[in-house]
């Protein structure tokens, strides 16, 4: 496909800062029924109000400034240093703005190759990029999954507590599979047609995508295909400290924002198991992936409370009460700053990059 027409598509149009209020109410929504069922005032009467506190609360921000400055670094990695950390910047805000509002399975990827191509990315280098930095996400749950589930054990990673039921573990394990399966066949998927056989891959789904029920799709893999083929042209002469450096970066964001939990039940309660929260925090996200509401907004916030309370070191009574003030937190630092990012940054690149009109020549 012709550069020009492939860069005429604007699948932003589709987006609205409006949408970022549904997100915003869900979550508000789930939150505000955990407080009225579960919320026990006297869990403020074991919270150390202190300056060591404060100090973890800094910390918590600080993380996630790590996190998004190790997805900004590999962008420049990614783009050879042709985008300045201004543009990276604004390009991983966008693109968080939209996976905030749209469904976790969806997420923003689908509209960063536009995103990358208007910071002066050709459309193949910025397929590359987009489709590198899935890849490379992916790539990091495929192998810390298994590793986690190792170190701590499935017992300790799924089993809650005494009182949850045995069917509702067993619930969580078969989405965390689901959900890890799923993303491991994305990644062997994707690794083929990366280094393998790209065109090979563009037929192949082509080919499945003409069966009756998926004809629908049959447009949107085709665009897939070709930023596949693009991808894999962009990619074949990489060297192994070029993949050392983009997956290092991978591996900071994606640690430090799980790491953001583990520091919140510190600064207000203390903890000892570090490991095992951090284990949890990335068995929700691969529960997240086939889940349908935007940024896993409600889901996010409930399944914190459930899966992650025991963990936190008070009373019986009061442990969902404090997973409740915990994840209300957690997702005020995590998530809703990209929402509110995003609504301020994303008209006025929509307004730079798509005011002006572009009309074809006169023969």
């Amino acid at each position: 496909m012709p550069e020009n027409n492939r860069s005429a598509r604007n699948p932003v149009g589709r987006i609205k800062t409006s949408n970022a209020i549904y997100p915003i109410l869900i979550g508000l929504g789930v939150v505000g029924y955990l407080f009225y069922k579960d919320f026990n005032p006297k869990v403020f009467d074991v919270i150390a109000f202190s300056w060591g506190m404060l100090w973890w609360l800094l910390v918590a921000v600080l993380l996630m400034a790590g996190r998004d400055i190790g997805y900004m670094a590999r962008l420049r990695i990614l783009s050879r240093r042709e985008l300045t950390w201004r543009q990276a910047f604004r390009v991983i805000m966008l693109w968080e703005f939209t996976s905030a509002i749209t469904p976790s399975a969806v997420g923003g990827t689908s509209v960063a190759i536009l995103y990358v191509h208007k910071e002066g990315i050709s459309v193949g280098r910025s397929s590359a990029i987009v489709m590198l930095t899935s890849f490379l996400d992916e790539v990091y749950f495929i192998l810390m999954f298994p590793l986690l589930l190792l170190l701590v054990g499935k017992n300790a990673l799924f089993d809650i507590n005494a009182t949850t039921e045995s069917v509702f573990s067993m619930g969580l394990i078969t989405i965390a599979l689901i959900g890890y399966f799923l993303k491991l066949i994305y990644v062997l998927v994707l690794s083929y047609g990366l280094f393998i056989n790209p065109r090979g891959l563009k037929w192949l789904l082509l080919k499945i995508f003409k069966i009756r029920f998926l004809r629908r799709w049959y447009r949107s893999v085709n665009n897939v295909g070709t930023d596949i083929i693009l991808s894999s042209k962009e990619i074949k002469h990489y060297r192994w400290t070029f993949w050392g450096k983009a997956f290092g970066t991978t591996f900071l964001s994606w640690s430090s924002r799980y790491l953001v939990a583990n520091v919140l039940i510190l600064a207000f309660f203390g903890m000892s198991d570090q490991l095992l929260l951090f284990a949890r925090q990335l068995v929700m996200w691969i529960m997240m992936l086939i889940l349908p509401t935007p940024g896993g907004s409600g889901f996010a916030e409930y399944i914190f409370t459930v899966f992650c309370g025991d963990l936190i070191p008070v009373a019986a009574d009061l442990q969902k009460g404090a997973a409740t003030l915990i994840a209300a937190v957690w997702r005020f630092i995590t998530y809703y700053p990209y929402l509110i990012a995003g609504a301020v940054i994303f008209p006025r690149w929509v307004k730079t990059h798509f005011s002006r009109r572009v009309f074809p020549k006169k023969r």
